[in-house]
């Protein structure tokens, strides 16, 4: 097991399924989303070691524009500044380790935070789905399960049918992320 004092902040997390393998390791695991904890107004312990943040989608989407609501990106970041401001805190105080930003690869995040550090396919890593997604922060890369070269990924069947369900972290990502940033 690991020490304790290892504490993983999981940033808008939902499911936890992103730090789950951290938390079956023995870390510390802050679930940090709603509706029990908000990242606009958490502070963060001390000594934080990593940092997974996954930030609402729904206004940096392309598929936003048939939406019943319109897009509002002023709303959509409020969400990203806070989470970047808990990792800029965790990473002034000197334990900040790794941290990690996740968002669908089409959407207009990239518009915001440049070029993602490392963009992978669900498929990759053993899922049944394809779903480009895009990291952005300092970590070490995940290792592919699957390697396909670009337009190569097998068709395959989506059994994932909601948003919500789309947008849990695929299990193969998981415990591949939590190998590579241990």
């Amino acid at each position: 097991m690991i020490a304790m004092s290892k504490i993983i902040l999981d940033l808008c997390g939902g499911s936890g399924a992103w730090s789950f393998p951290y938390t079956a390791a023995g870390y510390d695991v802050r679930l940090v989303t709603l509706p029990d904890n908000n990242v606009l107004t958490y502070t963060p312990p001390a000594n934080v070691y990593g940092i997974l943040a996954a930030p609402p989608c729904q206004m940096f989407s392309l598929a936003r524009q048939r939406a019943k609501i319109p897009r509002d990106l002023v709303a959509g970041m409020e969400t990203v500044k806070a989470c970047i401001n808990i990792i800029w805190a965790c990473r002034i105080s000197g334990s900040l380790k790794f941290w990690a930003l996740e968002n669908p690869a089409h959407g207009y995040m990239r518009q915001f935070l440049g070029k993602p550090a490392f963009t992978f396919q669900p498929a990759e890593f053993g899922a049944n789905y394809t779903k480009r997604t895009c990291l952005w922060g300092y970590f070490k890369e995940p290792v592919r399960e699957f390697k396909y070269s670009k337009g190569s990924l097998p068709q395959l069947v989506d059994i994932v049918e909601s948003a919500a369900e789309r947008s849990i972290t695929p299990e193969g990502f998981a415990r591949a992320f939590f190998k590579a940033n241990r």
